[in-house]
């Protein structure tokens, strides 16, 4: 017996995987440091997608693996996914969170012949620059965004009103 009270049910989208639906979830990413979280939605026919991207592209790597692991790949496939239950690209619209540099490498070489430590080799960053091309060449226009920093965040993306929700511990709860 219920009290009439819905249940949130949560997609948990992991490192380099993605996930479309078209049915009311939250879907979630965890942990999102330099790994970068792109939420895709229509709007018209409340249909959204979801990647944990983990690296900016799949021709640098020689065995890429899965489609969810870069953004180049990901994201492409996620709007074929949208396509094939419904939607137009001209309806989807982004949102995007992550791409923190989280790692400093004491005594390597800046790759941007600054003084200090390499930041990482700058994988959060590139990740990001990787995902905003991937969608400016499919039209995709990104409306808003969290990126950057030097800390982690929790994505939620809320398929049934597009709503996106980004939590860390450094700066608390705030919607994009």
């Amino acid at each position: 017996m219920t009290d009439g009270t819905l249940i949130e049910q949560v997609v948990n989208v992991g490192v380099a995987e993605y996930f479309v639906t078209h049915n009311p979830h939250v879907l979630a990413s965890y942990g999102l440091g330099s790994c970068v979280g792109v939420a895709l939605y229509d709007e018209k026919r409340r249909i959204g997608g979801l990647a944990h991207i983990m690296l900016p592209d799949s021709k640098a790597i020689s065995k890429p693996g899965g489609p969810g692991r870069y953004a180049d790949t990901a994201i492409r496939a996620m709007v074929e996914e949208m396509e094939r239950l419904g939607s137009r690209r001209r309806d989807i619209k982004a949102k995007m969170a992550g791409g923190a540099c989280m790692f400093t490498i004491p005594g390597a070489k800046n790759p941007k012949n600054l003084p200090g430590p390499a930041l990482g080799m700058q994988i959060g960053e590139r990740n990001v620059e990787a995902a905003r091309r991937t969608l400016e060449e499919l039209g995709i226009p990104l409306v808003a965004e969290d990126t950057g920093g030097d800390y982690g965040r929790t994505m939620r993306f809320d398929v049934s009103d597009g709503r996106v929700t980004i939590s860390s511990i450094k700066h608390g709860v705030k919607e994009l």
